[in-house]
């Protein structure tokens, strides 16, 4: 089986930065696109940053400039990075891997998700 595993939430005031990690593992062939989603309360769950195994990357507009996510191919790990945080990026992230597996069909992949609280 797989599983991605994130770490890094909790509570930041606005203006304050966090960083994410997810890590895969598991019956891993190959992983193409890691990503990070949202969902905000009463919201549906939408792209934050997307990074394919080219190193391509894609961010939604609310972010850019703010976020920056990365990957280690080497360790099936990808990172976000959050500086200057704002209220409105409270959320569950969650952590997302396009991949092939060596155990099932499946290549859509989905963290249990993070919390994250930005407050004063």
């Amino acid at each position: 089986q797989v599983q991605l595993v994130e770490s890094g939430g909790g509570l930041v005031q606005p203006g304050g930065s966090l960083r994410l990690s997810c890590a895969a593992s598991g019956n891993i062939y190959s992983i193409h696109t890691m990503a990070w989603y949202r969902q905000r309360p009463g919201k549906q769950r939408e792209l934050v940053a997307a990074v394919t195994s080219g190193g391509t990357t894609n961010y939604a507009d609310s972010v850019t400039g703010r976020f920056a996510i990365s990957r280690d191919n080497a360790k099936n790990t990808v990172y976000l990075q959050m500086n200057s945080l704002e209220p409105e990026d409270t959320a569950v992230y969650y952590c997302n891997a396009i991949l092939l597996s060596t155990a099932t069909p499946s290549v859509d992949f989905w963290g249990q998700g993070t919390q994250v609280t930005v407050s004063s």
